[in-house]
């Protein structure tokens, strides 16, 4: 296969699906990443590359997808939406590529020739096995040790020698949530590459599976602590948190009457990391964190009342300083300018005066 200049690769959110796309990050230079559960999702996720990819400049341009099975309207999808860029951009090739062990998905691999299916391997150890195969990417040989771990764990077998240590990873990927993967989505997946490099200097050793539990609040502090003072993990991420809102704050902005807030997206913790901002930051007057499902944290230090904020946009309440809510009829969105617009539009109609 001759190597793509852009490569666009859309992978689960477990540590199967963030493997494979570390293991493709040291193989591809010019590489953008999404991360998707099953169902809706996905096309939330597509329809964010085919957007970048109509800006691309690239001419060859491959669409990776690993440890998620499609519908087949997704797969319909795919092909319409890259026929569409071809007709707006001539000359460009746009491969397709989908790594998948899901058996649900067999009878769409024998429909399509792009749709690789092998139930017997994980979705980490079919790329690791089609990156060698591909592109001879010596950099990802070191990590075969954890290749196969995280097979054994994936597909469960319990006899190989890697199985505990996989397990080990596998819970720390799951529990890996400080940075949230909505509003952050690069530093999230950054903090998951590093507890599976972290992982692959240790799987040699012996009772690695032990030594990884014990280590991982410190790899965790690790990728948290660079540049600052040695402190908790929770004070770590609420410092490294509000540095990078403090970076977004004019994006991030929100009006509500006189008050000047920011809105943030399934933001992990925000009690601690809402603080952490506001005094920080004492130009905003709260922050407003919303939720997938619709529900509303606000926080204050003094210079907004969120509990009336909270009472006007979610029938909620609370304290001055501290409320919360439900927005009802609120539909899960996948990019944050879509739930700002949601929210101003909302603001708009509930201060009408």
């Amino acid at each position: 296969m001759k190597k793509p200049k852009s490569v666009y690769h859309l992978s689960h959110t477990d540590l199967d699906g963030y493997a494979c796309q570390f293991l493709t990050s040291l193989c591809f230079e010019n590489i953008r990443f999404q991360n998707s559960n099953y169902g809706e999702e996905i096309n939330g996720r597509l329809k964010i590359f085919f957007d970048l990819m109509l800006l691309d400049s690239a001419k060859e341009i491959l669409l990776l997808i690993t440890d998620l099975n499609l519908s087949l309207a997704q797969c319909q999808f795919i092909e319409n939406q890259i026929e569409k860029l071809q007709s707006f951009k001539s000359g460009i090739e746009i491969e397709i590529c989908l790594l998948d062990h899901h058996g649900s998905g067999s009878d769409l691999a024998q429909k399509y020739e792009w749709y690789f299916l092998d139930t017997s391997r994980s979705a980490t150890k079919i790329t690791y096995d089609w990156l060698i195969e591909n592109f001879n990417c010596e950099k990802i040989k070191s990590y075969k040790t954890v290749v196969d771990a995280i097979n054994a764990v994936d597909i469960w077998l319990k006899d190989e020698d890697g199985f505990e240590f996989g397990k080990v990873l596998m819970g720390a990927i799951a529990s890996s949530k400080e940075v949230g993967r909505i509003l952050f989505d690069e530093h999230d997946r950054a903090q998951k590459f590093h507890l599976i490099e972290s992982a692959g200097k240790m799987v040699d050793q012996h009772n690695a599976h032990i030594k990884l539990d014990n280590e991982i609040h410190s790899i965790k502090k690790a990728f948290f602590s660079t540049g600052r003072d040695d402190n908790t993990l929770d004070n770590l991420v609420a410092d490294y948190l509000t540095d990078l809102l403090t970076l977004r704050k004019k994006d991030l902005e929100i009006a509500y009457r006189d008050k000047r807030g920011i809105l943030t997206y399934a933001l992990p913790n925000i009690s601690v990391i809402g603080n952490a901002f506001l005094v920080a930051n004492p130009d905003i007057d709260f922050i407003l964190n919303i939720s997938p499902n619709g529900s509303i944290s606000l926080r204050s230090s003094d210079r907004a009342d969120v509990s009336e904020i909270a009472a006007t946009l979610a029938g909620g309440g609370g304290h001055p300083n501290a409320s919360g809510g439900r927005i009802q009829g609120f539909k899960e969105l996948y990019d944050y300018n879509q739930v700002k617009s949601f929210v101003e539009k909302l603001i708009a109609e509930k201060t009408k005066t």
